[in-house]
């Protein structure tokens, strides 16, 4: 029997990410696929990254001929885990063209998970909910057999005449080293070494060492994975790792998972068989403060290629975090970045304005923060409110018929708050101009004091001062008038 996987983040949807061209292949689909493969299917990829629109499906539908479509979204990627609503409807216009020549459908994804009504009306044939893998070979199974009983499967959606059926939840993988590795033969790997090296120089590809979070804060979806923590070894990790760079020579790691490296003794020991086995590139993580500071977790990291550490940081007003349920102190975020400058690796901030309750007092707070702390790099988001989380039960009565983005730059607040939602557009720009000033002037200082002479790109930054200063005088300006009409 044949399967084609896709999946539904097409990257020419979301303009932001399309400029900053970062393309990461569709993990959590390759992985289904190999499962699949490994069970004795004839399998395809059709990978939608770099696609014109959904109707590029249309020749593999075609020629490939499958017996079932799953537009399987990579649970790994926060940017499928946002929901947008352009990714919504593509995967609604392959699902009705692959029925239309009488496939089967099942979908997995964080959006179907939480709207699978929708994508039910949309003619999928089931909606997977959770951990994909197990369930969707379970399907598959029945489907090939003519034997399925959609009832005795655990976590699927489907329908029943006109009747919507949801099953029991299934238990999630505990031995995540049982999975097959990643089918990467299926991706088009040279066109995403492509892709990064004209815009960077470097190759780098994404991994996943485990699967979900145990932390609560509480405007995190976790549709997918959960509030669970398993890990693969760092055998199996660092087995695959040398795999990679054999097949595909690549320079830099994104390690996708939620919290890198929660496991006592994990990262030394990762540290130990990358350095034992040779490997030499750069990677980087997602962490929180505190578990930075446990653990010496830190030095290791370091010595395994560490580049950058992107921190949850989300406020610089304790006030805030509390309310959040984030379970870090503003002390930590400081002493954690302290650290990090010390062994080489770079501190990055996600930062989160409007969440409930915000004052401008605490939006300074955080832009103190900022500044004092001098990030490598920092990603602006607004509160977003995300069916399962205790933030969504807390505002779903002010949401309107829009409760999704289109793009994961339109930063739209969809609920009622301290300001209207063009103070939070107007305060992105504001903050990224003061932070461009800061960051400049902290690395020509930085540069100076240890050379005593500067690089040809800090030269240019410094010729390039005063015009951003002139930004953010002007995203100042714009960023009163809307503080004072609110």
């Amino acid at each position: 029997m044949k399967v084609l996987f896709t999946h539904s983040y097409f990257l020419r949807f979301d303009p932001k990410q399309w400029r900053i061209m970062q393309p990461y292949a569709p993990l959590g689909t390759i992985y289904a696929a190999a499962l699949l493969r490994q069970q004795g299917y004839e399998v395809a990829l059709h990978d939608v990254m770099f696609a014109e629109g959904p109707d590029d499906i249309q020749p593999i539908l075609q020629s490939f001929r499958p017996d079932v479509l799953v537009i399987y979204d990579d649970g790994f990627n926060y940017l499928t885990k946002m929901c947008l609503t352009n990714m919504r409807e593509a995967a609604f216009s392959m699902s009705e063209m692959a029925k239309a020549i009488g496939c089967k459908v099942i979908v997995s994804s964080s959006d179907s998970t939480d709207h699978f009504e929708k994508y039910l009306s949309h003619q999928a044939d089931f909606i997977i909910i959770g951990e994909a893998e197990q369930t969707l070979l379970e399907l598959v199974d029945g489907i090939k057999d003519g034997k399925l009983v959609p009832e005795a499967v655990l976590g699927v959606a489907y329908k029943q005449g006109n009747e919507t059926i949801k099953t029991p939840p299934r238990p999630v993988m505990t031995d995540l080293d049982a999975l097959p590795n990643p089918a990467w033969d299926l991706v088009d790997v040279a066109r995403y070494r492509q892709a990064w090296m004209d815009n960077y120089g470097y190759f780098s590809m994404n991994m996943g060492t485990t699967r979900g979070c145990p932390f609560k804060c509480n405007w995190c979806a976790k549709p997918i994975y959960g509030n669970r923590y398993n890990a693969r070894s760092a055998e199996k990790v660092v087995s695959e790792l040398k795999e990679l760079k054999t097949k595909y020579n690549f320079d830099h790691i994104w390690f996708c998972d939620d919290i890198f490296g929660l496991k006592p003794g994990w990262v030394k020991r990762f540290a130990d068989l990358v350095n034992e086995a040779g490997l030499k590139f750069s990677f980087k993580i997602q962490s929180r403060a505190d578990l930075l500071l446990k653990d010496e977790q830190i030095q290791p990291l370091a010595a395994s290629g560490c580049h950058t550490v992107w921190m949850g940081a989300e406020s610089g007003s304790q006030r805030i975090l509390d309310a959040m349920d984030k379970g870090t102190t503003t002390e930590q975020i400081a002493e954690a970045t302290k650290l990090l400058k010390q062994y080489g690796i770079n501190p990055a901030f996600f930062l989160q304005f409007g969440y409930l309750g915000e004052t401008m007092e605490d939006i300074q707070l955080t832009l103190q923060m900022v500044k004092r702390l001098v990030p490598a790099d920092i990603g602006i988001s607004v509160s977003y409110p995300l069916p399962g989380t205790k933030f969504y039960d807390k505002v779903k009565e002010q949401l309107g018929t829009k409760t999704n983005w289109t793009d994961s730059d339109e930063l739209a607040l969809m609920f009622n708050n301290t300001y209207k939602p063009a103070f939070y557009k107007q305060l992105h720009r504001y903050v990224h101009n003061h932070y461009r000033v800061v960051k400049s002037i902290a690395d020509i200082k930085d540069e100076w004091n240890r050379k005593k002479k500067l690089s040809m790109h800090n030269l240019k930054r410094l010729v390039k001062l005063p015009y951003y200063q002139l930004k953010a005088i002007v995203s100042t300006g714009k960023l009163n008038k809307l503080t004072q009409a609110a």
